[in-house]
């Protein structure tokens, strides 16, 4: 069962929003986690410079100089402590004094200043402490000093709360935008489709709408159209050629039936009879080189069937098709072609050859480069101007026509050269005559 997908719109504004939300995500962390090192960079240089102004007074007055109210000792939402190495409180501030702000073991690595963030009893929220060791006459003391990490913590919630609500609304309004813009994109798309789906058999001359945006959906539109138009170009050439081929079969089908409808329609003689069988077998056998070359036409095609190449002696394939009274100038070479389908464009061309020529007919040929070049003159008077490439198209025949024959000779020809990956030339001498080039892809062991 195939597989439901969502609508392409859709999918784009879901890959633009989940985009969208990586970004802003990414965005706010960055912001929380930048905004909380700047606060907390801060923090530590007021602690840093109360610290320094105790640090001061003690290596000045000693312990003596600093009263637990001292506003240096105890500001507002901030703490600190004075230390002995022993964990010995010597002054303190009244939020923090039951307990030392550090114990006593992790008091003697203390120096000139280290900076910890840790629960203070007392302290509802995490404290920011930082401990420095003042040298005294009376012996060293280690300076604590903290504050509350509170507003810190608080400012951050702020902010990551605003962060989710501006992230969430800048989602919304973003998707909403990528849907829209997704729409405007695709509309194009979809008038290419609604035209597409009104294109019918009926009406092979109908074309896409080109959108006016000169972009990759412009150039897509163009291709379409250019490939519709080699569509229809090869579904009025096959119209031809089947309209062609059923007036080329219905002249030789009405002679066999008038034979045939003569010789019933009274007694005859057996010389009678022998005559219009003779002239029924005929035009049966006008109708059977017809329907060959109609099927070597359909089998010769580019992508049509196979080729069946062999390696044969090129003079010899030449002489064979040529027939007698043409000359043929030809290398001694193995060539690797196919020599069914070549002999037939060969006896092709000489033979059209000779119809039209009142001189002789020379066959040449040559190999140069994994190229074949056959060539076929004759001293006729030549292609008529109105014919120009039309010459190698079915059904084809010069006003100056000799003899019977339906116009497939040629096009049999540029068929077979077309099946090998070749091509067929035909150009008119300027001392009279017609020169025909037939060059296919081979190689000479």
């Amino acid at each position: 069962m195939a597989r439901t997908q969502l609508p392409l719109r859709l999918r784009l504004t879901l890959a633009f929003a989940l985009c969208m939300a990586v970004v802003l995500a990414a965005l706010g962390v960055f912001l929380r986690v930048r905004l909380g090192d700047e606060l907390l960079r801060g923090i530590d240089l007021d602690l840093r410079a109360r610290a320094a102004a105790i640090t001061t007074t003690l290596s000045r007055t000693g312990a003596a100089g600093i009263s637990d109210r001292d506003p240096v000792l105890d500001p507002d939402e901030a703490f600190a402590q004075v230390l002995r190495p022993d964990g010995t409180i010597v002054r303190t501030t009244s939020a923090v004094r039951g307990h030392p702000l550090l114990p006593p073991d992790s008091l003697a690595g203390v120096g000139t200043g280290q900076v910890r963030t840790t629960r203070v009893p007392g302290i509802e929220d995490p404290a920011r402490l930082l401990a420095a060791t003042v040298p005294t006459a009376a012996g060293p003391l280690v300076v604590v000093v903290g504050t509350n990490l509170g507003d810190r913590n608080e400012a951050l919630r702020r902010l990551q709360w605003l962060l989710v609500v501006g992230g969430l609304t800048a989602l919304l309004l973003s998707s909403a935008a990528g849907w829209v813009v997704a729409g405007a994109a695709l509309r194009p798309v979809e008038r290419i489709r609604q035209d597409a789906a009104q294109l019918s058999a009926a009406d092979p001359a109908g074309r896409l709408t080109v959108p006016a945006t000169g972009d990759e959906l412009a150039r897509l539109a163009e291709t379409l159209n250019d490939l519709l138009r080699r569509q229809q170009e090869a579904m009025e050439h096959e119209r031809r050629f089947v309209d062609e081929a059923s007036h080329e079969l219905r002249t030789p089908l009405a002679v066999v039936k008038a034979e045939l409808d003569l010789a019933l329609s009274r007694p005859r003689s057996r010389a009678e009879l022998l005559d219009t069988v003779q002239r029924a077998a005929a035009g049966t056998d006008e109708l059977a080189k017809l329907a060959e070359d109609l099927l070597v036409l359909a089998r010769n095609r580019p992508g049509a069937a196979e080729l069946v190449v062999a390696e044969v002696r090129l003079r010899t394939l030449l002489e064979d098709a040529a027939g007698p009274g043409v000359g043929v100038q030809a290398p001694e070479v193995t060539v690797r072609v196919d020599p069914i389908r070549l002999r037939q464009a060969v006896r092709n061309l000489v033979d059209n050859a000779v119809r039209y020529s009142a001189g002789p007919v020379q066959l040449s040929a040559t190999v140069s480069a994994g190229q074949l070049y056959v060539e076929v003159t004759d001293t006729g008077p030549g292609l008529p101007p109105s014919l120009g490439d039309r010459a190698f198209e079915p059904f084809v025949r010069g006003p100056d026509a000799v003899g019977p024959g339906s116009g497939l000779g040629l096009a049999i020809v540029r068929a077979v050269a077309e099946a090998h990956g070749g091509r067929v030339e035909a150009v008119n001498a300027p001392g009279g005559g017609t020169a025909v080039s037939l060059v296919v892809p081979t190689a000479s062991p």
